[in-house]
């Protein structure tokens, strides 16, 4: 008596398939990613080309790390900075100035962001200033 099948039954997933499934799943996520963008935050930053000035008239407002504020290498108080910035506003828009932001890594982000709002109350561009590496 042979209780034993002569016969083996082998299983087997076709995988063939599968390749085009996933091809087809990631191009249509990355197409739906490109459409939708939740919360985007938009900045202007401005086009400058390798070498070039990113506009004619550049202020430079640096603020070292014992928060001393300088503007054009001019060392002036915080409470000062809204009234010589208005010095170089322009009444054509198209010849702003742009103020470029040099400030120490070791700064509050605090003092940064309310030269940022003196600088957006008086509708002048604003680029930061980094070092390369």
């Amino acid at each position: 008596m042979e209780l034993r099948r002569k016969s083996r039954v082998s299983s087997e997933v076709s995988t063939s398939s599968l390749n085009d499934i996933m091809f087809f799943l990631m191009l249509f996520f990355l197409i739906m990613s490109t459409m939708v963008a939740p919360s985007i935050i938009k900045v202007n930053v401005p086009k400058s080309d390798a070498g070039k000035a990113v506009s004619k008239k550049n202020i430079v407002l640096a603020i070292d790390s014992n928060s001393n504020y300088y503007l054009n290498n001019e060392k002036l108080a915080f409470e000062d900075l809204d009234t010589k910035l208005k010095t170089f506003t322009s009444k054509d828009t198209a010849d702003q100035p742009t103020v470029v932001l040099n400030a120490s890594r070791a700064l509050q982000f605090q003092k940064v962001v309310d030269v940022m709002s003196v600088v957006y109350k008086n509708k002048f561009k604003m680029a930061f200033g980094t070092t390369n590496k």
